[in-house]
């Protein structure tokens, strides 16, 4: 056989940085449903126990705090041990836990399946962006983006058997069938991940500041750079969360929400059929928001999608009574919003380098959970001042973001990074004083 008609090897397509980049979103669409599908198992199992809403939602929140703030121990793992091990580990933990969603008669064992559920959801999460981030130096922006757009694009997939299911055979059963399904792609999955092989060489010039110096996580937080990227992080997570979070309640006091709304040949509630466009243009911006970052620079593209979001939320204040109005600018809201999710790894990994990359980016994700907890103010404002105080304040804080990633993260960036790689020109033997990039395969 000629050589150049012959296979390539199995060893060799697992080695191509396209193909981990596939595997990753595999599992991040594989683990969604722990987040983006527990709404639908709420009133079944609150009809069953009679817990109460609020007690079972307890649940949910319980996930969210641990899959957030956990992230930079399993990063920390990945960058130590690579990605195989804490994905498998992360398999186990997501099964077992819908496996004990299924089993569970009491709210303490619900709590306890909530907090396993966190630490396999974070696991995967994590691990799977920090993986995109070291083996696409060149194109981090893009890499994070689709590997983040996989986490929604698995619910999206999957929302309509779980639902159906839980309708035919109860809830109980569908815990337990994609507990086990779901588990066990993961883990097979992961049994694929790798490790980047890395070559020391000089990085590639980019049309804007990119380290050559691998920053641990204690080496990072020490720098006032990080500590200006998180607050921009935690502001507009929050800005967009207070709104996003709302945009049910908002539509239902505007007399929106069973409005009949026909589009592409398909009649369905206003509200249903927003939200439906809404996650797909919360998956759609991630990786092009990161392609466009990659290109343009990651400040100058939160300048343009903050202010935009902002601009969207002030427009929903003041259109948004009228239908398309609604849907056309919560569509624009969640389009500016859902790109935090690319381009803050991306600008963390510019800045601090890809050898703990993992490491890294957990710990800025960690501003998700911090937002998450600002998020009741919302309701407070909604009590005093109405719906239009959520959308100005929300407005404010993404407009400001925007505002200090042009004039204030941008600049400081820049002078860290100048300032760290001058001695790496005279000290070219030492491995962490230089970009981490992978060996390609395939490519």
């Amino acid at each position: 056989m000629d050589a150049n008609t012959q296979p390539v090897p199995a060893a060799a397509w697992l080695s191509n940085r396209w193909s981990q980049l596939v595997i990753g979103m595999l599992c991040m669409a594989l683990v969604a449903n722990l987040q983006y599908a527990w709404t639908l198992f709420v009133t079944p199992m609150n009809t069953r126990h009679h817990w109460g809403e609020a007690s079972i939602q307890l649940a949910f929140s319980l996930f969210i705090l641990t899959e957030t703030w956990l992230v930079p121990v399993e990063g920390w793992l990945v960058d130590k041990f690579g990605p195989r091990p804490v994905v498998a580990c992360g398999a186990l933990c997501a099964g077992i836990a819908w496996v004990m969603y299924s089993w569970a008669t009491s709210l303490a064992e619900l709590y306890t399946a909530s907090v396993i559920a966190g630490i396999g959801a974070g696991g995967v999460y994590g691990t799977c962006v920090g993986n995109a981030l070291k083996w696409f130096p060149d194109r981090r922006g893009l890499a994070a983006g689709l590997t983040a757009a996989g986490f929604g694009a698995g619910a999206a997939v999957t929302v309509i058997p779980i639902a159906n299911m839980i309708t035919r055979s109860g809830y109980e059963h569908t815990f337990f069938f994609f507990g086990i399904l779901q588990g066990v792609c993961i883990f097979v999955l992961a049994l694929l991940l790798k490790k980047p092989v890395v070559r020391k060489v000089s990085a590639v010039k980019k049309r804007f500041a990119v380290t050559k110096i691998d920053y641990t996580p204690g080496q990072m937080i020490k720098t006032p750079v990080f500590w200006v990227l998180y607050l921009s992080f935690v502001g507009v997570a929050a800005g967009g969360l207070m709104a996003t979070a709302q945009i049910g309640p908002i539509a239902k006091d505007w007399g929106l929400a069973r409005i009949p709304m026909s589009f592409f040949g398909m009649t369905l509630p206003l509200l249903t059929m927003t939200l439906s466009i809404d996650n797909i243009c919360n998956g759609f911006t991630r990786p092009l928001c990161g392609f466009i970052s990659d290109k343009i620079g990651r400040e100058n593209t939160m300048f343009m999608i903050f202010i935009g979001e902002g601009l969207a939320l002030l427009g929903m204040m003041q259109f948004g009574t009228n239908p398309y109005a609604f849907m056309t600018f919560a569509a624009l809201i969640f389009l500016f919003w859902g790109e935090i999710f690319s381009i803050f790894p991306a600008t963390c990994a510019d800045t601090f380098g890809s050898k703990y990359a993992a490491a890294n980016a957990g710990t800025l994700y960690t501003a998700k959970g911090t937002a998450a907890l600002l998020v009741p103010i919302a309701s407070v404002l909604s009590a005093t001042g109405g719906w239009n105080a959520v959308f100005v304040a929300s407005a404010v804080i993404t407009i400001a973001a925007g505002v200090a990633a042009k004039f204030i993260l941008a600049p400081m960036r820049t002078r860290l990074i100048e300032a760290s790689d001058k001695p790496a020109v005279s000290t070219l033997g030492n491995p962490s004083r230089l970009s981490h990039w992978p060996e390609q395969t395939g490519e």
